[in-house]
């Protein structure tokens, strides 16, 4: 953009990347073949990607928010309350009852009459829905269910990512599908809504909460007509089970001689379960050119050792696999399992059959199973059916040593270095059970810890006290990214439950390719201090690559008063890394800026998407004049801010214009004396 001077334009460089540069395809390279339906490009989270399909496709909702689902929840209950019809023309009802075992009880009253029906919930939500969970089954009602996976409160309260809720309803008579990323969270709702009224059988769509639920990144959501064409309009689907027309008795009393007959003979539907999911995903990938299956199997025709497991991390694991074998030699390979339930237990053994050993991680942990948590069981299980020949085939000759263990409970950073430590166990022969990113004996150690990041890339890692709005401009930041700049995005926060006063820290990684790593950043271009006085408690500039930057809030005007109240050690750090430092009085902006009281705080860090547009190339690069990208950036602030009328979208932009005009930075003259 012509006001920036050239040195502050490519202020942020690293020896390792030169990001925002494509990087050219042969002219002669196979073209992709082109599919009916291959998605709306956009930039969203999982619980949005979710709120895309459901609102479309669906009728009503029973929903009681907990976290981490809330999102999904307000969503559906957002194009309610604005009278969204959804694709057939019928008006989109939300009830919120007194608990999810009634929002649980609603929706199956919701099925029974014939409407189609969905849900949201997580963690101790879905654990209460349990006794419901048993009768929808037994009844044969096609729902689907949104799961934010969470951690269960054992002993102590959390409200991020764990497995262990799923695990509690495993035997529920519902199919589930685990996806790892927003992508992933769009699709499989749809293939679940597909599978679940082919076979009568209802099921749950999965994600990670608050890792994928509350991650935005790049996405190709469904076409509206594609979702038309696919799911089928409910009223030729759907049975209504309370017409008087066609009267049908359902959920009866059955005695001693009746109970079990009709209990065994619910298998003729469960059976239909695994070739209604085999029709969904191949009809899935023929028009949109999403493949998926029952499990994805990664680089492991040749591989020695092999890495199983669900949900997000497991693109941490497959990024780490390249890395073994490019970089290392080590054959490695991994699996994700997308379908826990119908469980493919014929599958898994094929693709792990010929490895010498492979490691089961899961995001909970059951001690008093001594053979392993639920997903290792399951797999055990399957080999021991194998090597005696119980699945129709000849008996193995061999089975891989298994070795599995806990990871990512409550959200805990699962890192390449732990995938790493897991290969590396296996290779050693080493413990049969452990856990990974903790300080416990049982924990497999790190070593290496490799820069994993798409090449050509971009990483802030943000650190606030509170919020000071910067989680959402995070998220405006990669909203303009993605649908601005075309670029890949990922963004995400940490915080706890109790966020208000307390340290926040969010992620963003902009990219020419999708972003595998679900981990915290260690390696960034630029690190962001909302709160002047972050510069003096931990290490803030932690990971900050050679040559990048440091933007911080100052209510100095001099940079001599800037650099003067930097401690000592920080400014040793600073001109060994030869980091630049820029600064801004974002505090003072937003106070004179808010024309509403409450916006003040959070406007502090809309200030900071200024800065960015300054110390990236993605603007000078992408050949748009001031006016379109900042048209760009108008129309992002208005997602996420146009509910509070058009002062608010334009008190924002205004943020952004003077963050990218009074950003100042401290003389490398001064830095480096």
């Amino acid at each position: 953009m012509s006001q920036a001077p050239v040195d502050v334009a490519v202020g942020i460089s690293s020896t390792r990347r030169d990001f925002g540069e494509r990087v050219p395809q042969p002219a002669d390279e196979p073209q992709e073949p082109k599919y009916d339906y291959p998605g709306i490009p956009t930039t969203c989270d999982g619980a949005e990607a979710v709120v895309h399909v459901e609102t479309n496709i669906s009728q009503g909702t029973g929903a009681y928010p907990i976290t981490s689902s809330t999102t999904m929840g307000g969503g559906f209950n957002a194009a309610a309350q604005n009278g969204r019809p959804n694709l057939w023309g019928d008006q989109l009802v939300f009830m919120e009852p007194e608990s999810e075992h009634s929002a649980a009880s609603f929706c199956e009253g919701f099925a029974l009459a014939g409407g189609r029906v969905t849900n949201f919930t997580s963690g101790q939500g879905l654990v209460l829905m349990k006794e419901v969970l048993y009768t929808i089954s037994g009844k044969r009602l096609p729902v689907v269910f949104n799961i934010g996976a969470r951690a269960l409160t054992s002993h102590s309260l959390n409200v991020h990512a764990g497995h262990d809720d799923l695990m509690s309803v495993a035997d529920c008579g519902w199919g589930m599908l685990f996806g790892r990323n927003a992508q992933e969270a769009a699709d499989l709702c749809l293939i679940c809504r597909r599978a679940a009224e082919a076979s009568q059988t209802p099921f749950f769509n999965v994600q990670d909460g608050f890792l994928t639920t509350h991650t935005v990144e790049t996405a190709r959501l469904p076409e509206l007509e594609f979702m038309r064409e696919y799911i089928g309009p409910p009223q030729e689907k759907l049975v209504n089970l309370m017409d008087p027309e066609s009267p049908m008795m359902s959920g009866v009393v059955q005695n001693q001689d009746s109970y079990m007959k009709g209990k065994i003979a619910q298998r003729w539907y469960y059976d239909r379960v695994g070739p209604a999911l085999s029709e969904a995903f191949a009809e899935f990938g023929r028009r949109t050119g999403r493949k998926y299956d029952f499990l994805k199997k990664y680089r492991t025709d040749d591989a020695d050792f092999i890495l199983i497991g669900m949900g997000s991390y497991m693109e941490t694991a497959q990024v780490t696999v390249d890395y073994l074998r490019d970089k290392l030699g080590i054959k490695a390979g991994c699996v994700t399992i997308y379908c826990f339930r119908p469980f493919p237990g014929r599958q898994i053994v094929e693709a792990l059959k010929h490895c010498r050993a492979f490691s089961v991680i899961e995001r909970m942990d059951d001690p008093l199973s001594t053979t392993g948590n639920h997903l290792t069981r399951e797999i055990k299980a399957a080999f021991c059916d194998a090597a005696t020949g119980q699945m129709g085939q000849e008996p193995l000759d061999r089975i891989p040593h298994i070795y599995h263990g806990a990871a990512g409970l409550g959200s805990r950073d699962v890192r390449p270095a732990d995938i790493i430590a897991i290969f590396e166990n296996m290779i050693d022969d080493g413990q049969d059970y452990f856990c990974v990113g903790i300080d416990h004996p049982l924990a497999l150690k790190r070593t290496d810890d490799p820069d994993l990041r798409p090449p050509g890339g971009f990483s802030m890692r943000g650190h606030s006290v509170g919020g000071f709005g910067s989680v959402t401009t995070n998220k405006v930041i990669a909203t303009i990214g993605g649908q601005v700049f075309g670029k890949d995005v990922q963004a995400y926060p940490k915080y706890g439950s109790e966020k208000k006063g307390l340290p926040t820290t969010y992620y963003l990684t902009i990219a020419d390719e999708h972003i595998l790593t679900h981990s915290e950043l260690e390696f960034v271009d630029l690190v962001v201090l909302n709160d002047g006085n972050a510069i003096f408690s931990g290490d803030p500039l932690d990971g900050v690559v050679k040559g990048g930057a440091v933007y911080m809030q100052s209510h100095y005007e001099d940079p001599a008063d800037v650099w003067a109240r930097i401690p000592p050690e920080k400014k040793a750090a600073i001109r060994e890394r030869r980091i630049r430092v820029y600064y801004c009085d974002m505090v003072q902006i937003a106070r004179e800026v808010a024309s509403e009281a409450d916006l003040e705080m959070r406007m502090q860090g809309i200030v900071l998407l200024g800065a960015f547009l300054r110390l990236t190339p993605y603007a000078r690069d992408s050949g748009m004049t001031d006016d379109q990208v900042f048209a760009g950036v108008e129309k992002a602030l208005r997602k996420y801010f146009g509910k509070r009328g058009d002062r608010v979208v334009q008190d924002n932009l205004t943020c952004v214009k003077r963050g990218y005009s009074e950003m100042k930075e401290i003389p490398q003259e001064m830095i480096q004396r």
